[in-house]
């Protein structure tokens, strides 16, 4: 078995080689055959050369160049020179009247040499704070006079306004007559206020001082 199958391959070989060789050859033949017949004894044709005049390319144009700004340099400082002085000529003006400055004041001398300053300003003196005299209210019972006998007879009534000093003490020192109705009337009123009448005194910054008060007391009939 083996047997057949080697020799059946070998057959095969061998007709696939002859092929090959015969595919080959047959190509070589072609080429040769295909090549161009030269001819002996005739020369080749040379073609002469015309000179057909042609036209020059124009010159290719010049690339443009980048414009630079061209910088001026500086120029150099001149040297200083002042401009010349001109004197004008003043204007004729014979309208032009100029008044006289005041004059200046003149400094208070303290008698330092050298040293002139004016005086300073003395402070405004502070009024003291004053209260009035009043009346003491432990004696405010003690004020109305006993009505006088003889002015009652009469059926006399009416007011007495006297002024009184008032001592820093509260008591009254001294009384003065404004208006009554009658003598009597005040004279019993002026009893009463140096006898009886007590105070309050008045003070100045807080210090007890004396001072005068007017006073009114009424006398009327039941």
């Amino acid at each position: 078995m083996y047997a057949n199958r080697y020799q059946a391959n070998a057959g095969g070989r061998s007709i696939g080689i002859v092929a090959a060789f015969a595919i080959n050859g047959g190509v070589v033949a072609a080429l040769v055959f295909a090549g161009p017949t030269i001819v002996s004894g005739v020369a080749p044709t040379v073609l002469e050369a015309i000179n057909i005049p042609v036209d020059e390319p124009p010159p290719p144009e010049p690339m443009p160049r980048e414009r630079t700004e061209r910088v001026e340099p500086m120029p150099a400082p001149l040297p200083y020179r002042p401009d010349p002085r001109v004197d004008l000529p003043a204007p004729d003006r014979t309208d032009l009247i100029l008044a006289p400055l005041p004059p200046a004041p003149i400094p208070f001398d303290t008698g330092n040499i050298g040293n002139a300053t004016m005086p300073a300003a003395e402070p405004s003196p502070v009024a003291p704070v004053m209260t009035g005299a009043e009346i003491d209210p432990r004696f405010a019972g003690r004020f109305q006079p006993d009505y006088p006998a003889a002015e009652r007879r009469a059926e006399i009534s009416g007011r007495v306004t006297v002024r009184v000093r008032v001592g820093a003490d509260g008591r009254v020192k001294a009384v003065e007559r404004i208006a009554a109705a009658s003598d009597g009337l005040f004279e019993a009123t002026r009893r009463q206020a140096l006898s009886a009448w007590r105070f309050r005194p008045a003070t100045s910054d807080g210090v007890a001082i004396e001072s005068w008060k007017v006073m009114t007391v009424r006398f009327e009939l039941e």
